[in-house]
């Protein structure tokens, strides 16, 4: 096995071993719905409507073409991202289907390697690639607010609830690559996205903003 591919290896199991440490205060409690809100009733979830690819800075542009590969999820499962099954949607609009890369988490952010990429659904059941997702948990050992493309990051938030443990506070900044979005281009939701026909449609509120307290890291 090459140089390469052992440090690919080691990189995976560190992530997952950060991950892992990060999610076990609260992911075994976390209870997945059925297009049900958190009190238990059925909520009306909205269709994704066609919007055309946004047009893009040169900067941004040069991430869409990056993360072009990824528009077939499974170049991104082969790449390390791994699905978190469930569609997630607010009453102001959607995000979509969460794919999220273990290796990649940690206190600093690259502009070319997002840590989550963002799929919606369509009524055929295939996924499309709408955005790209930098996450930084408190728990890495960020020292402030993340920045990039100009933008500081929104946060620090708790988990997104059930998909998340609340105990997972972190910061996050999303960015519609390959989908425009009506509320703005680093908006968390964008209302053209929708999870209708998903069997793990999510109906969530935003979670509340908490304090930036540090959290030991998972020891090396």
């Amino acid at each position: 096995m090459s140089n390469k591919d052992n440090a690919a290896r080691g990189g995976i199991r560190k992530g997952m071993l950060v991950l892992g440490a990060l999610l076990a205060t609260g992911l075994a409690g976390s209870v997945v719905t059925s297009a049900l809100g958190h009190g238990g009733h059925a909520t009306r979830h909205r269709t994704s409507a066609p919007v055309r690819a946004p047009d893009l800075p040169p900067e941004l542009a040069a991430v869409r073409d990056a993360l072009a590969k990824y528009q077939d999820p499974r170049v991104a499962i082969r790449d390390g991202y791994l699905s978190t099954l469930g569609c997630v949607e607010y009453p102001v609009g959607g995000m979509g289907v969460h794919f999220i890369n273990p290796a990649l988490v940690g206190p600093t952010v690259d502009p070319m390697r997002p840590q989550i990429l963002v799929y919606e659904p369509d009524p055929r059941g295939s996924l499309r690639l709408v955005a790209a997702e930098w996450f930084v948990p408190l728990a890495t050992g960020v020292a402030e607010r993340p920045t990039l493309f100009g933008r500081p990051f929104d946060g620090p938030m708790a988990g997104h609830e059930p998909l998340m443990p609340a105990s997972l506070h972190h910061y996050d900044l999303h960015v519609w690559l390959w989908k425009e979005n009506p509320a703005g281009m680093f908006n968390a939701t964008n209302p053209g996205v929708g999870c209708a026909g998903h069997p793990y449609a999510e109906m969530e509120q935003p979670p509340p903003l908490v304090a930036h307290a540090h959290t030991a890291a998972p020891g090396r």
